[in-house]
């Protein structure tokens, strides 16, 4: 149901009312920059300043002249009269389309930024929550050891980490501008004009253009949301598998009133999750496009203006979109300690062989004499389904070398999560330290649950 994921800042950052306004911001620091350099008369930028766009005009003049900037040139010249004539000197169409389509880069970068925050909330709130519940490692897809559900949050709010700090990094590589003429020469403008428009819009100059920006910065900028969508795939993907029917472990929210299928009434899909893993197929292809555009003719061809209209646009909403989907699902993320509980004793503790193998090892076993005495007895185990500890205590071998009742201390749960407490510190996952980050944790929600 898109609907309930409207996004309607996002939307706004790439609408055309506000892709214009941020031309016309371009335009007018070019003017009151080049009044700074006693070029344009001061008392002209009042009146420049007034200047506006009327989109039903500029689409007007665009079928005729069939040029989005001139088109807007020639709106804008309307909107203000004489004074027009400051407006674009000795620029090209790209010092305003490219600045331009920074700062709407920034726009949207501060709104992913908050996206993401939003979701490290949630994912941090379960994971201090269920950061005692044990469940089973699964390696391969099979059983491996037992670890806590908390700690498989605890390594996702660390992915977004980086997310987040791959974001900013991206976000300074695009936050520049160019005004630097035809092709990156100054020789209508000149770098000191630049250097004082950039910084009336909060932007850095390129150090050197062409005609555009370079774009390895574009490029980055995507392939960086790309590899959000990625790691929200590989998030949404576990939940989806452990909502299979066989594990039910944990299922993303399911409403009063939702269905699952038109024809199961019993159906409780993971569509939510579904949607992420699509849509960040659909960013990969998009951070493809971005680098296909590294690549231009000599000082600039138009091939990449016509793939950017679509992916820059597309790959700021699609995060923004898929990032309140996982965060919504997180949030309401349905978790079954008990079944977890149920599907670790399915291999009938068969999750202790390495601990029994180390025991063994320790009372001077070769590794080789210990590993060949616990895979007999766990296949035996594994093939007759038979308890793993019984097997073992009838084992002379065995028990002449770990009695039983230092076997049975070995079947421990609570051994697996000896150092739950230090990887939470480490990422600053206490409560205490969670609650002077947030303010907003629930001391009853997080107390330490029994294993």
């Amino acid at each position: 149901m898109i609907e309930r994921y409207s996004r309607p800042a996002m939307e706004r950052v790439w609408s055309d009312e506000n892709k214009f306004d941020r031309w016309l911001d371009v335009e007018i620091a070019a003017c009151e920059a080049w009044a700074e350099l006693g070029v344009v008369p001061r008392k002209a930028i009042p009146k420049i300043k007034m200047a506006r766009v009327d989109l039903r005009r500029m689409n007007e003049i665009l079928k005729e002249t069939h040029h989005d900037v001139t088109a807007f040139l020639g709106a804008v010249a309307e909107s203000i009269g004489e004074e027009s004539r400051f407006i674009h000197l000795g620029l090209t169409s790209m010092d305003v389309w490219d600045t331009g389509t920074s700062l709407q880069l920034v726009e949207a970068t501060a709104i992913i930024e908050e996206d993401i925050k939003e979701l490290i909330a949630a994912l941090a709130e379960k994971a201090i929550k269920y950061k005692y519940t044990p469940m089973v490692g699964r390696t391969h897809g099979v059983h491996a050891e037992p670890m806590s559900f908390g700690l498989k949050l605890a390594l996702w709010v660390e992915e977004m980490n980086r997310n987040r700090q791959r974001l900013r990094e991206a976000q300074r590589e695009i936050a520049v501008g160019k005004i630097s003429g035809a092709v990156g020469t100054y020789a209508t403008l000149s770098p000191q004009l630049e250097e004082k428009a950039c910084a009336r819009l909060g932007l850095r100059p390129a150090p050197v253009s062409n005609q555009v920006l370079q774009r390895d910065r574009h490029a980055r900028f995507v392939t960086t949301l790309a590899i959000m969508a990625s790691s929200l795939e590989k998030f949404a993907t576990e939940i989806r598998g452990l909502q299979r029917t066989e594990v039910r472990e944990a299922e993303e929210p399911f409403s009063a009133g939702q269905t699952g299928s038109s024809s199961m009434p019993h159906k409780r899909n993971p569509e939510l999750c579904e949607r992420v893993c699509g849509l960040a197929r659909l960013m990969r292809g998009y951070s493809l496009t971005a680098m296909e555009n590294i690549a231009l003719w000599h000082e600039r061809d138009i091939s990449h203006s016509s793939a950017e209209r679509v992916i820059l646009p597309d790959a700021c909403l699609v995060i923004d979109y898929v990032l309140a989907i996982f965060t919504g699902v997180i949030k309401g993320l349905q978790v079954y300690p008990q079944r977890m509980k149920k599907n670790m004793d399915i291999t009938k503790g068969l999750l202790f062989s390495q601990r029994v193998l180390l025991a063994l090892i320790d009372k001077g076993l070769s590794r080789q004499e210990a590993y060949e005495l616990v895979q007999r007895n766990a296949m035996k185990s594994w093939k007759g389904n038979k308890r793993f500890l019984g097997l073992l205590k009838a084992d002379p071998e065995v028990v002449a070398v770990l009695p039983a009742d230092e076997l049975e201390s070995l079947f421990d749960y609570q051994y697996y999560l000896r150092h739950v407490d230090e990887i939470f510190e480490r990422l600053g996952l206490t409560e205490a330290q969670w609650k002077d980050k947030i303010g907003r944790t629930k001391s009853a929600e997080l107390a330490p649950r029994s294993i």
